[in-house]
């Protein structure tokens, strides 16, 4: 049976606003190649300097295009990324090495780098008819041009996906409609401290946490908490109402569930170390604070407490160390 045929890699050029918002893009397409045109390696040069992060962006990846080429004799053939990043982009990255002139409208003045570029991404789509040409750019005026000239053109995301905060810990889930079908066989409950504990079994107890908060709304809502996890029985406890205000905490009540799952692990002594993420104005100082004097003052579990701020520098900064820009710059 002949084998099928693998599938045709796709052709990205890179705007030099990509490299400048991230310099490791030049490795996050995968199997596909990319193309880097003289204008965009122009425009990096301008950026170089200063000590903004535009300006360390576009050091970065000159250093990265640099490494790449310096040893090989020829890159007409395109250069292999897979030694240089750790075989996560398999394609080439391809340099322009000769003049293009993509024929743009004479609407667009070459004397722009951006229709420059245009140009070059006309051309490689003239030239290889059967391949997929996609401009990469974050400029959304950019990408406008290029789909007027019929050219497919993409914005990039690739780095957001890291930094994406549904993909972090939430430390809180929502259990599914069937939960106590099943996980309630076999189950044990009982009563301790004002609290209900349950010890369950099921498919979802190997993928909970400890500490982590579980709820189920409904007739019969359930907000609890993770006390353990042992093989494949899971305790559940039942979390403290801090949006009553005879649960007030330092005169605080939680107005929502997520602040109260947050109220629930700042007042408990046996947790050491918590972590608050959130937007600004979700109240994680003002119940960090509350739940520190509470315990602090009316409690006398601690005590002291030490409040720390990150200093945010405005302008631009070249650190505390001395020395001038030029010294810290030189390797």
């Amino acid at each position: 049976m002949p084998r099928k045929a693998p599938a045709q890699t796709k052709l990205f050029v890179l705007d030099t606003n990509v490299l400048m918002h991230d310099p490791t893009s030049l490795f996050r397409f995968e199997e596909h190649d990319i193309y880097v045109p003289i204008a965009t390696l122009e425009e990096l040069d301008m950026h170089k300097k200063g000590m903004t992060e535009v300006s360390r962006n576009a050091r970065q990846a000159s250093r990265f295009i640099d490494e790449m080429v310096s040893k090989l004799d020829t890159i007409e053939e395109g250069v292999p990324l897979a030694p240089h990043s750790h075989n996560s982009a398999t394609g080439k990255l391809f340099l322009q090495t000769q003049a293009i002139t993509g024929d743009i409208p004479l609407s667009l003045p070459t004397s722009k780098v951006d229709n420059q570029i245009l140009g070059v991404v006309l051309f490689l789509a003239r030239h290889q008819p059967k391949r997929q040409v996609i401009l990469v750019s974050k400029d959304i005026n950019m990408r406008i041009k290029a789909r007027t000239l019929g050219l497919p053109a993409e914005d990039y995301f690739n780095d957001k996906v890291l930094e994406d905060t549904d993909l972090l810990y939430a430390g809180l889930r929502e259990l599914p409609v069937d939960f106590w079908e099943t996980h309630g066989k076999g189950m044990e409950s009982w009563q301790a401290n004002g609290h209900t504990h349950y010890r369950i079994t099921g498919p979802l107890v190997t993928s909970l946490l400890p500490n982590e908060f579980v709820y189920q709304e409904g007739p019969s809502p359930l907000y609890a908490k993770v006390l353990k996890v042992e093989g494949k029985q899971a305790e559940l406890v039942t979390v403290r109402d801090f949006s009553h205000t005879r649960n007030n905490v330092w005169g605080i009540v939680a107005r929502n569930r997520e602040q109260n799952f947050a109220l629930n692990v700042l007042m408990d002594p046996e947790i050491d170390f918590v972590t608050l993420l959130g937007q600004a104005g979700t109240g994680k100082t003002l119940l960090t604070l509350a739940a520190a004097l509470a315990q602090v003052l009316d409690k006398k579990i601690y005590s002291e407490i030490i409040m720390t701020r990150v200093t945010v520098p405005v302008g631009e900064d070249i650190g505390f160390l001395p020395g001038t820009e030029e010294e810290k710059m030189t390797p």
